[in-house]
């Protein structure tokens, strides 16, 4: 990250929530509600695999969560978690969780015609989850409180990351907040958040303010931990959702003040874009962000590694370009071998390349295979 000269070119993927749930003991639900379950399943994995690095990528949970529960059962190989406030969450085998509301329907988002910016209670809908949450009940943050206040948050919201550390001390550890825009996109529901940018940039400016010193609170949080980056997750960032303008107006300067603030921090930066995002690499080089992730190749995204690397390899660190699914999930062993070599050939030179899946690894990839990067990366990525 600090484009050095290491060993041998760095591996460090993200894997989906799924393979945990396939792939570590424990029902999917204590690993995604158990902070010491989730630290577990994400060193057991670094080890199996050998990564250089892991990323916690969900909040630490109240020790108490299950006091929240009214019942829980297994059918088939689905988990039901129903909450004492009505809501209900249900686990699959291989997939994130979803939380509804009696009667199996979504949970209540904000309006973006009739929205209450000043309203603590607008941050406090059952709908907006912070992409990890899944039950406010289990905030214990007051219902008034200023989310952009530090000290409102309980002292668990670092608990995974603080734990991962301990026990994984001799890795590269990285912590994740949400962009603005991606909150935007969870309070409103990605179709209405979607149409509230032409409808009422305005009021979505507004929010967007907002949601960053929430965001920026949770930064001060993580950085008291010492990760050794921050990565601003931005998944829905890119060309299929908006426009480059849009990018240009909606994201770039709110995301660019959490840069900032890493930075500040003495830490590194990153952010994770999925998909097409070639034609917005030069707007990212303007901001203060350190590296980019994902860098979908072709057909999934837009970027060629070597083109980004030539143009941009002095100005970011790269971590990613492996197609997760044409090369990772559903290749040969010749095809996926060939790729990884490819990508090492080229990330390699100057340093500043991590080796990893472009977007999260996907839970049926066989482990053996995510076992076999560090091995290529051993003989293929020497300095």
């Amino acid at each position: 990250m600090n484009h050095q000269t290491p060993d041998r070119v760095p591996v460090m993927c993200q894997l989906a929530l799924g393979h945990y749930f396939l792939n570590c003991t424990g029902k999917p639900s204590k690993i995604w509600f158990n902070s010491e379950a989730f630290a577990g399943a994400l060193v057991e994995r670094r080890q199996k695999y050998g990564f250089d690095g892991i990323l916690v990528n969900l909040p630490g949970r109240p020790p108490d969560w299950t006091n929240a529960l009214a019942s829980r059962e297994r059918i088939g190989d689905r988990e039901y978690l129903r909450w004492k406030s009505g809501l209900e969450t249900i686990f699959g085998a291989d997939d994130n969780p979803q939380t509804y509301e009696p009667d199996h329907k979504p949970p209540a988002r904000a309006d973006y015609t009739s929205v209450d910016i000043g309203d603590p209670a607008t941050y406090r809908l059952p709908g907006y989850v912070w992409n990890t949450w899944h039950a406010p009940e289990l905030w214990g943050i007051d219902p008034q409180a200023d989310l952009s206040d530090p000290a409102v948050y309980p002292a668990w919201f670092t608990n995974t990351l603080s734990k991962v550390q301990q026990l994984a001390p001799d890795v590269s550890i990285h912590a994740e907040v949400f962009s603005p825009f991606t909150h935007l996109l969870e309070l409103f529901g990605y179709e209405h958040a979607l149409l509230a940018l032409v409808d009422a940039p305005q009021r979505c400016h507004k929010l967007l303010g907002v949601l960053t010193q929430n965001v920026l609170a949770q930064v001060e949080l993580y950085a008291a931990c010492k990760p050794d980056a921050i990565l601003v997750s931005s998944a829905f960032a890119g060309a299929g959702f908006i426009s480059r303008q849009m990018y240009e107006e909606f994201v770039i300067p709110y995301e660019d003040r959490v840069f900032r603030a890493i930075r500040g921090y003495g830490l590194k930066s990153y952010v994770h874009t999925c998909g097409a995002i070639g034609d917005r690499l030069d707007l990212m080089s303007k901001t203060t962000v350190d590296g980019i992730d994902t860098l979908d190749p072709p057909p999934l995204g837009t970027v060629y590694l070597e083109d980004a690397k030539s143009k941009y390899g002095e100005r970011f660190f790269f971590k990613g370009n492996l197609d997760a699914v044409n090369e990772m999930l559903n290749a040969d062993d010749q095809t996926f071998e060939r790729a990884v070599k490819e990508r090492i050939r080229i990330g390699k030179p100057g340093s500043g390349y991590i080796l990893s899946s472009a977007c999260s690894v996907a839970p049926h990839v066989n482990p053996e295979r995510l076992k076999r990067l560090a091995e290529l990366a051993t003989q293929f990525g020497r300095y």
